[in-house]
């Protein structure tokens, strides 16, 4: 994975995190809060739509009324390929696939359709301030060489 894509993402200030649960519990919901406490403009979606701590759930990325800069999708595979078409459809140029909602379809059709994606990485070891265990994970990736790197054009 190429670094200068991942910081091209987290450079996005509006971003869609697919796969909140309205019960607040889980990766969506976590990954949410981390974005918004940062200064992320960032929009919850759930398809079954409904409220997390008075906050609006969106029931799919074309009911957010705003520009999406970025997509991170946290939910199954299959769900995902429908996701990166709508997102594409919505104008949205970046997408990351969290582990475990990677598809490669949805990869490829990332790809071919101009799209820069993100897979293969935990979006919050690199969304500032890196907190608890994701600290340490990115220290042990960068010790042990598997910390993305800028790829080098000649």
């Amino acid at each position: 994975m190429d670094l200068s894509i991942i910081e091209l993402f987290t450079k996005q200030k509006n971003i869609a995190v697919v796969g909140v649960s309205s019960k607040g519990k889980g990766f969506g919901a976590a990954v949410y809060k981390h974005l918004k406490d940062n200064n992320y403009n960032a929009f919850a979606v759930n398809k079954n739509g409904g409220t997390l701590n008075d906050v609006k759930l969106y029931n799919s990325l074309s009911s957010i009324d705003q520009v999406v800069d970025g997509v991170i999708t946290v939910v199954p595979p299959s769900e995902t390929e429908n996701i990166v078409k709508e997102a594409k459809e919505s104008g949205v140029k970046f997408i990351w696939m969290q582990q475990g909602s990677e598809s490669d379809n949805a990869i490829k059709y990332c790809k071919e359709n101009g799209m820069q994606v993100v897979t293969g990485k935990c979006i919050l070891m690199f969304v500032e301030p890196v907190k608890s265990i994701h600290k340490f994970h990115r220290w042990i990736d960068k010790v042990t060489g598997k910390y993305p790197q800028t790829e080098k054009t000649y």
